[in-house]
């Protein structure tokens, strides 16, 4: 970087610019070559786009759903009623599956004890009733907590379409 940009004397003071004061030359106006012709001749008549109305948002929608938000962050009556319900919603939801899981576990002691042979049966060496209460418990609570949740989720967005709608 050998070239002072502010054009700096020794003793650390700017030049003033050259150009400073004076009138600007006039401008030397060159032409400029003809742009090439294109591959294919533009039709003559050029077509307007069919106009289309853009509507960014619906006033009456977004009045309502902020209606119904404010309604339920200042948790007025009507806002605690919704979410009243939809807490009884997933409760219900939590309780039926959990009265499917008793009635399952349940069922096991009353079939061995109903049917004491099927209680010695042995599958590769071990008894099966073994492997139905040490091996099935596992994968059938875990389908039921994947449905639980799957349930939750979809109360969840029908609750928060009944908000916004």
């Amino acid at each position: 970087m050998t070239d002072d940009y502010y054009r700096r004397l020794a003793n650390g003071v700017r030049q003033p610019d050259p150009t400073l004061g004076k009138r600007p030359e006039k401008a030397v106006v060159e032409p400029v070559p003809a742009a090439p012709q294109p591959l294919r001749p533009e039709p003559e008549h050029h077509a307007k786009p069919k106009r289309q109305r853009v509507i960014l948002a619906d006033p009456r929608q977004a009045s309502r759903a902020l209606r119904s938000r404010v309604e339920l962050e200042e948790q007025t009556s009507w806002g605690k009623l919704l979410i009243k319900d939809l807490v009884k919603v997933q409760l219900r939801t939590a309780l039926l599956l959990a009265l499917l899981v008793v009635v399952v576990f349940g069922s096991l002691p009353v079939l061995f004890y109903l049917l004491p042979g099927f209680a010695r049966v042995t599958l590769a060496g071990i008894p099966v009733a073994w492997l139905i209460l040490g091996v099935l418990p596992f994968p059938f609570l875990f389908g039921i907590g994947l449905w639980y949740n799957r349930l939750a989720e979809r109360h969840e967005r029908d609750f928060v379409d009944m908000i916004e709608n």
